[in-house]
């Protein structure tokens, strides 16, 4: 069953999706449905030996393209309607135990070249209102796949962090005639101290406001909309800060920092938003090498989160590692 029901209080909507109860979860490495197929007797969900970078539609999805209409009567003030969109799964590693990060900055490159190419191909049905491109990595985020891989969420709405995001983004805009992120990235250049990594077309920051004690927001430092507006040298430049961030996350406490990652991009719904701007955030679990931040009551009933650590710090922190050439 795949709904989408309407939350009247906080006016968003919640998507109900109950064939994921059966998604693979940790499945030996012998079986696992996003290596290639090298076994007849087990088909995975590549049917090639080998591959590249794969797109195919996830097998458990939250949307798809043609929901039945939704069977469940419903009465005011609650709102029903059928759960549309796309959902789909980007492999990008045949092998099961190399990441992202371990990549030569070529793959990577072809990496954002395949994101950009699945937002236009997806944000121009009509019916598609926002490609949301993002990863989970690590067990510790809920990951029941370890295999690498990314997935897209191609919204039939705008989703309502997005949409608040791009309703303050509006305002400031009007009121100052400027770029709200664009001030961001001024003010994080000039202060330096919360800066954790820097090149000729890109800066990664932990912000004023994070979150989350390690959480890294990364902009381009040209204003564009989307992923599909780089060119050739800020492709490269964003393959070289991706690899070079996720790597000192990794070195921070000596394993690979699970995460999530996400890209927020203008929507494509048809309209302008020359007040939004292109940015990748990423959400570490760990607070210290041996502690994870939970989200309790302040955080999931009010909506304030708490952050045990100060952004300038922990930017230090992730700005003091070397990385070996």
């Amino acid at each position: 069953m795949l709904e989408l029901r309407h939350n009247p209080i906080l006016n968003e909507k919640v998507a109900y999706a109950t064939k994921r109860q059966e998604r693979t979860f940790h499945p030996p490495k012998d079986y696992c449905p996003l290596c290639p197929t090298r076994d007849k007797e087990f088909i995975t969900e590549i049917p090639n030996k080998t591959y590249d970078i794969v797109v195919f539609e996830n097998k458990f999805p939250t949307f798809i393209e043609k929901p039945l209409k939704p069977d469940l009567e419903f009465t005011h003030p609650y709102m029903l309607k059928e759960s549309k969109g796309i959902c789909e799964v980007i492999c990008y590693l045949e092998e099961h135990d190399k990441y992202l990060e371990d990549q030569p900055i070529n793959k990577i490159k072809n990496l954002i070249k395949v994101w950009a190419d699945r937002y236009y191909f997806l944000g121009n049905k009509d019916f598609i209102k926002y490609v949301f491109i993002f990863e989970n990595k690590g067990k510790e985020i809920g990951v029941t796949l370890s295999h690498p891989h990314g997935q897209i969420y191609a919204f039939s709405y705008i989703p309502p962090v997005l949409k608040k995001e791009l309703e303050n983004s509006k305002r400031y805009y009007r009121r100052n005639n400027s770029c709200l992120h664009c001030q961001i990235i001024k003010e994080e250049i000039n202060g330096k101290e919360r800066i954790v990594i820097q090149n000729e077309d890109f800066i990664a920051f932990i912000p004023y406001y994070a979150r989350w004690p390690y959480e890294v927001h990364l902009y381009s430092l040209r204003h564009i909309g989307s992923i599909c507006d780089l060119n050739d040298n800020e492709i490269f430049s964003l393959s070289q800060i991706l690899k070079n961030l996720i790597n000192k996350y990794n070195a921070l406490f000596n394993f690979r920092m699970p995460y999530v990652m996400i890209v927020h991009q203008i929507p494509t719904d048809g309209k302008d938003y020359p007040y939004y701007h292109l940015h990748f955030e990423f959400y570490p679990p760990y607070r210290t090498k041996n502690k994870l931040k939970y989200l309790a009551g302040c955080e999931l009933g009010a909506g304030t989160f708490i952050n045990d650590t100060l952004p300038e710090e922990r930017a230090a922190e992730l700005r003091s590692i070397i990385l070996e050439k």
